[in-house]
C-alpha cells in the first residue's frame, strides 16, 4: 500500500501558544510526529502542512516536507479536513492509505504506526482511529445539569454500579486517524463509517491543548521514551 502521513500544524494557538513547536524532551512537538512517520516501514510519503514560517523552517530541518496551507484554512475555524484536501490537491501521487499525526499528541511509536498499516492490510476495513479505555471518566459518571443544579444522569445505566462493573468505554486519544483515501474523498471525514479502533495504553494518554496537558506530558515522556526505547 502507498500510505501518506499528513501532519496538520497551524502556527496559531490559543490554548498554548507556539504548542507545536513548543519543546518536548529537548524537541520541537511537532519533530516527535515528523520522526513518528519517517520511522515507519510502511509510510510512503510525509508531509506536514501548516501555515507558519517558523514551523516550515523546523519541518525541513528535520527532513519533512511540507505543503503551505493558505490562511484561510488555518485560522480557528477551519476543519482538519479542508487541510488533508488541500494537500491532497498538490500531490501528483496517488496514495491509498491516508494517516493523520497530530502534534499534539506525540507519545506514540512507530511501531504503532506499524501495526495500523497492517490492519488496512488484512481486513476489509476503511478506517482506524487510535483509543484508549477510559474508567476514570465514565458516562455512567456524568450528568447534565438543570437550571436549578438538579443532576440528570448522562446514561440512563450504571449511576450506582462500582467502576469495575461498569462496561469499558473508549475514547480517542488523538494518535492515529487513518483512512483509505477513496473513502476519504466521498465521506469528507476521518470518522468513516466502516472503521475500527487500535487500542492504545491508557498510561500514556496526552492531547495537549492546554498548558496542563503540556505539563502532564513532561513528566510522562521520560518514562514513556524508557519503556518504548524502539522510539
Amino acid at each position: 500500500m502507498k500510505v501518506l502521513a499528513i501532519i496538520p500544524a497551524r502556527g496559531g494557538s490559543k490554548g498554548v501558544p507556539g504548542k507545536n513547536i513548543k519543546l518536548l524532551g529537548g524537541k520541537p512537538l511537532i519533530a516527535h510526529a515528523i520522526e513518528c512517520a519517517q520511522n515507519s516501514n510502511k509510510v510512503s510519503k510525509v508531509i506536514v502542512t501548516t501555515d507558519s514560517e517558523e514551523i516550515i523552517e523546523i519541518a525541513q530541518k528535520y527532513n519533512s516536507e511540507v505543503i503551505k496551507r493558505p490562511s484561510d484554512l488555518a485560522d480557528d475555524k477551519s476543519n482538519v479536513v479542508s487541510a488533508v484536501v488541500h494537500v491532497l490537491e498538490q500531490l501528483n501521487m496517488e496514495y491509498d492509505l491516508i494517516i493523520l499525526l497530530q502534534p499534539t499528541s506525540p507519545l506514540r511509536t512507530s511501531s504503532d504506526l506499524d501495526a495500523i498499516v497492517s490492519i488496512f492490510e488484512t481486513e476489509n476495513i476503511d478506517g482506524v482511529i487510535s483509543v484508549v479505555p477510559f474508567d476514570d471518566y465514565h458516562p455512567a459518571r456524568m450528568y447534565n445539569l438543570g437550571d436549578d443544579l438538579t443532576l440528570t444522569p448522562f446514561i440512563n445505566e450504571g449511576e450506582t454500579s462500582r467502576r469495575q462493573d461498569l462496561n469499558p468505554v473508549y475514547y480517542r486519544n488523538g494518535c492515529f486517524y487513518a483512512v483509505k483515501k477513496e473513502v476519504f474523498q466521498r465521506e469528507k471525514s476521518f470518522m468513516v463509517k466502516n472503521k475500527k479502533a487500535y487500542v492504545m495504553d491508557a498510561n500514556w494518554l496526552v492531547n495537549i491543548d492546554s498548558h496542563r496537558d503540556f505539563k502532564i506530558a513532561e513528566l510522562l515522556y521520560d518514562e514513556w521514551k524508557n519503556e518504548n526505547n524502539n522510539y
